[in-house]
């Protein structure tokens, strides 16, 4: 189970963008992966297909591994680990397992 959802502010805790911060675009979890917005940008190159159609350079988002990023918690400004509490209507909720705010 991800416990990183879509929307979900983030950081980078390994890799070649070790310390960039996010947004969660995309969550693949038959992989084990997202995508973040700004952070893993591959060029692309196209050709024009149609004649309406223009070709040249894109920014693609790639996915990254799950594991290597972690959420932001706003409460203590630095990166959580996340953890489940009920909350009084009895939801369960996603909760800073550092500071104990909710996420």
């Amino acid at each position: 189970m991800m416990k990183i959802r879509k929307g979900d502010r983030v950081v980078v805790r390994s890799g070649k963008h070790r310390g960039q911060r996010g947004e969660v675009v995309r969550t693949v979890p038959s992989e084990n992966k997202v995508v973040l917005d700004g952070v893993n940008v591959a060029k692309r190159h196209t050709k024009p297909r149609r004649a309406t159609m223009q070709g040249g350079i894109i920014d693609k988002f790639m996915p990254m591994a799950a594991s290597a990023v972690s959420v932001w918690c706003n409460a203590h400004g630095g990166p959580a680990r996340v953890g489940f509490e009920l909350d009084d209507q009895g939801r369960k909720v996603r909760v800073c397992r550092k500071c104990g705010s909710e996420l």
